[in-house]
């Protein structure tokens, strides 16, 4: 399917969020060390990229190292930040000729500076790419992020700038990682584990939830396929109908 091609049947969902996990189970399976692991999900990252932009998926958000990841041991940190090194060297120039944006959302002062750097010329390359975006969570916590945003808002209601009776949700959503990203409508989950893990916890309030078993260095178009049908079969309620039959 070219760039300009339209996906058949329904719709996509306009934005897909995936937990990616379970690359350290599946280099343990094999006796291998975490870092292949590591390694081959980046390969699922580069399939489910491709499967996304093909079946019209507009925004693709990934869960790529949490706030929480910081506390793993010291050498697979250091080995994923490598790893992150190698991807963003290597990936980039391929994502931008496939018309692929590129954007980043979360704690950047927590990364090193190299990779700060390689991340806001991925994002100043890519900018005006319009096939799909592609966020990637960086240093991410949900939690954090909210607290970020209250953060901003208190300093601008205390410098005069808003009234805190005027702030609302539109305006507090403008204030976190995603503003001007719509709200996904899609949450994957690989690996079987059923938890959000602190990941988009304000955006994904209406969210549909789909864990699969596949562990992520595994997952590829046919998963992701999987999920946007089983996404169909959803009614989307929104919470109007809550207690009702």
């Amino acid at each position: 399917m070219s760039a300009n091609d339209k996906p058949s049947g329904p719709l996509p969902p306009a934005h897909v969020a995936i937990i990616m996990d379970g690359n350290g189970r599946w280099a343990k399976a094999r006796g291998l060390p975490r870092i292949q692991g590591h390694r081959r999900g980046a390969e699922a990252v580069r399939r489910t990229v491709t499967a996304a932009a093909e079946l019209g998926i507009a925004y693709l958000t990934l869960f790529g190292f949490s706030s929480e990841n910081w506390k793993r041991p010291s050498d697979e940190v250091d080995d994923l930040m490598a790893l992150l090194r190698v991807y963003l060297r290597g990936e980039i120039a391929e994502l931008h000729r496939q018309g692929v944006r590129v954007r980043v959302i979360g704690e950047r002062t927590r990364l090193a500076p190299d990779i700060v750097t390689l991340i806001a010329n991925a994002e100043q390359l890519t900018q005006d790419n319009s096939r799909l975006t592609l966020i990637v969570a960086l240093s991410y916590g949900g939690r954090h992020d909210i607290v970020h945003a209250a953060r901003q808002l208190a300093a601008e209601a205390a410098a005069g700038r808003i009234a805190p009776d005027r702030i609302d949700e539109a305006q507090f959503a403008a204030h976190l990682y995603t503003a001007g990203i719509p709200d996904p409508d899609l949450l994957i989950r690989t690996s079987g584990e059923q938890r959000i893990s602190n990941f988009l916890l304000w955006q994904t309030a209406y969210t549909e939830l789909v864990f699969v078993d596949t562990l992520w260095p595994d997952f590829g178009a046919s998963d992701l396929e999987k999920a946007v049908s089983e996404f169909h079969g959803r009614d989307r309620r929104y919470g109007t109908s809550v207690g009702s039959s």
